[in-house]
């Protein structure tokens, strides 16, 4: 198995993703993950505790599956209110290299007007390769 981001440069220099990856080896199919706890609970009452939560979440899910942080390829975060989640890009970055390091995989942000549960204020959903 192999994994290479690619980051050309004529591209704007990315942060906190990678503009393509390349992998070979097995594709680990991640289901979109939010703040829930072990009872079925929402956890957390900011932005950045529940994308820690969901984070948490999906390299649980990530492990159990054979894989690690650095194998994810390309994630998904969909955010209730996107304005709130870029003004705390800054800590979400925090969490992200505290939990997973500083390999980044493609990423997108995309604001939704709700999520599967109500309190949820963010969902991640990602593929990797192991």
């Amino acid at each position: 198995m192999s994994v290479q981001r690619v980051n050309p440069p004529e591209l704007a220099p990315p942060r906190g993703f990678s503009h393509a990856v390349v992998a070979t080896g097995t594709t680990v199919f991640l289901a979109g993950q939010t703040a829930l706890d072990a009872d079925g609970r929402i956890v957390g009452g900011t932005v950045v505790e529940q994308f820690e939560r969901a984070l948490s979440n999906l390299l649980g899910a990530l492990r159990a599956a054979g894989g690690a942080p650095d194998r994810l390829v390309s994630l998904t975060v969909y955010a209730t209110d996107l304005a709130a989640y870029r003004a705390h890009a800054r800590e979400i970055g925090e969490v992200w290299r505290r939990l997973a390091g500083t390999d980044y995989p493609a990423m997108a942000a995309i604001g939704v007007s709700r999520l599967w549960d109500a309190e949820a204020l963010v969902e991640v959903q990602g593929f990797a390769v192991v």
